[in-house]
């Protein structure tokens, strides 16, 4: 299996589209707005074009009304994974949200349901107070985690009073996780940095342009829960307050091209350093040399 990450921008999605089709594969999805059904141009998943070229699974599969987990990616992901497999295929997993990569190879922790009383009682609590309780009851995690970090700080402490295990005991005992039985050759895309900056302000006025502002409208229009993940995606606040006259069009091109630049920095940083170290980094300026190493990879194992 072939794993093409990195930060949005990057060029991931040509390179998984050239790859797959030098080798026979077919491309996974990897990217956490681009499994909603709603986020067709917002989330820069491929035109129809592109799937005409070879077989993708997993884009625009979701219902923006019912959220995904990482764990539900991950699942759906695996199955996906095996059926092109049994197919005769080469899966190219391609995306840029870690944590989605993350599950589906490492697994995930059987975190037991919390009590939603003790869940009520803990986020209650302001962070300080939550952070103090946590020294006293998961001092590692404590130690661990940033002081102003209020939903992991509550995550953790409402797992330790809920089932008397802490965090990091359960993830210690993950399950689920792909990794130790499909053989990966992974790519992680590192563009310069002020080039992938440009990339970001460059593709949302490309997406304004392929008619972003009216996927918003219908989007709106189904009266979501603002807090749902489809409803939190780069750029579809930005275009809604725009929608709504509390800004100006280039108020919401600045807005969103902001947000996409800081998202594309820290997803930077988490593939720059959480990946294995052995895992090639590239900056991704040679896709037909890239995609020539990836396939002596792929078709000689």
């Amino acid at each position: 299996m072939a794993l093409i990450a990195g930060p949005t921008a990057s060029g991931k999605s040509a390179l998984a589209l050239d790859l797959a089709e030098a080798i026979g594969g077919t491309i996974v999805n990897a990217d956490a707005s681009q499994y909603y059904a709603d986020l067709l141009i917002l989330s820069a998943r491929p035109t129809p074009a592109d799937e005409a070229r070879v077989p993708h699974r997993l884009f625009g599969t979701q219902d923006g009304a019912v959220p995904a987990s990482a764990a539900d990616w991950a699942h759906a992901a695996a199955d996906a994974i095996d059926t092109t497999l049994g197919e005769g295929r080469i899966p190219v997993l391609v995306g840029g949200t870690g944590l989605y990569i993350r599950t589906l190879l490492d697994g995930i922790a059987p975190v037991p349901d919390i009590d939603p009383a003790i869940r009520e009682r803990v986020r209650a609590l302001s962070p300080g107070e939550a952070w103090a309780a946590l020294q006293r009851e998961d001092e590692s995690a404590a130690t661990r985690l940033n002081r102003n970090d209020a939903a992991r700080i509550w995550r953790a402490l409402e797992v330790v009073r809920s089932t008397g295990r802490t965090l990091a005991a359960w993830q210690d005992s993950k399950t689920g996780g792909i990794g130790d039985r499909v053989e990966i050759v992974p790519m992680i895309l590192l563009p310069p940095r002020d080039l992938l900056y440009a990339c970001c302000d460059q593709r949302f006025e490309a997406m304004l342009d392929a008619g972003a502002i009216a996927e918003v409208e219908a989007l709106l229009a189904r009266n979501l829960d603002p807090e749902l993940p489809v409803m939190r995606a780069i750029g579809v606040r930005d275009i809604a307050d725009f929608l709504a006259g509390r800004c100006y069009r280039a108020e919401m091109i600045a807005a969103a091209s902001t947000a996409t630049r800081r998202y594309a920095k820290r997803q930077y940083t988490w593939f720059n350093h959480q990946p294995p170290a052995d895992w090639p980094r590239e900056d991704g300026q040679d896709v037909a040399a890239i995609v020539t190493k990836l396939r002596e990879k792929l078709l000689t194992h």
